[in-house]
């Protein structure tokens, strides 16, 4: 009588749509996300119509936070080649694109505290005024996804680091930066309201 030895492989997941039911999960999680900024966003938008902004506080602190910005961005592409990377099987190119990423998250959010200390040292504080309160209602709740994301895509880089992934198994990756490009996303509709307008 022939022994075969199973062999390791993903299993296939059952699904009605085709589309991996994770991934719907992820889809409706982020919608659900969507939700909760556009209240906080419509919230902000009341609040300006009545409060006065503090032009030279936030306007003081728009080269930090445009460069802020731009590291964010820039973490969205290294987050997508982190998936190229690991769909084309380059074990090396996805582990130093996750770590770059997790390294521009951090950054960011050590920006933002560092903006924070500066606007609230010039005066503005959370509870000083209705401006106040929703710039660090939002920022806030920004900067705890961001917190959030960096802390899920180290746990995708430390799976990567074992050798997790690969050309054919990457939906963790993928997963994580649907929730990474939708916080960046957020982020570019928040620096166009609270800064530039």
């Amino acid at each position: 009588m022939e022994q075969t030895t199973a062999q390791p492989h993903a299993l296939p997941l059952d699904t009605n749509t085709g589309i991996d039911n994770r991934k719907i999960g992820v889809w409706l999680f982020l919608g659900s996300e969507v939700m909760f900024f556009s209240s906080l966003i419509g919230a902000y938008l009341l609040t300006r119509a009545s409060a006065l902004k503090p032009v030279d506080i936030i306007g003081s602190a728009i080269p930090l936070i445009s460069l802020n910005t731009f590291l964010l961005i820039c973490s969205s592409l290294t987050m997508a080649l982190s998936l190229a990377f690991a769909r084309r099987g380059s074990q090396i190119g996805l582990r130093l694109s996750l770590l770059a990423t997790i390294l521009l998250g951090a950054t960011f959010v050590a920006i933002q505290y560092t903006e924070w200390n500066k606007v609230y040292t010039e005066g503005m504080t959370p509870f000083g005024s209705p401006f106040g309160s929703m710039f660090y209602l939002l920022t806030g709740f920004h900067g705890m996804h961001v917190i959030g994301g960096v802390g899920w895509n180290f746990l995708v880089w430390l799976k990567a680091m074992r050798g997790g992934f690969s050309a054919g198994n990457n939906a963790g990756i993928e997963f994580a930066g649907l929730y990474w490009h939708f916080v960046d996303l957020v982020w570019i509709v928040l620096f166009t309201i609270i800064y530039l307008l």
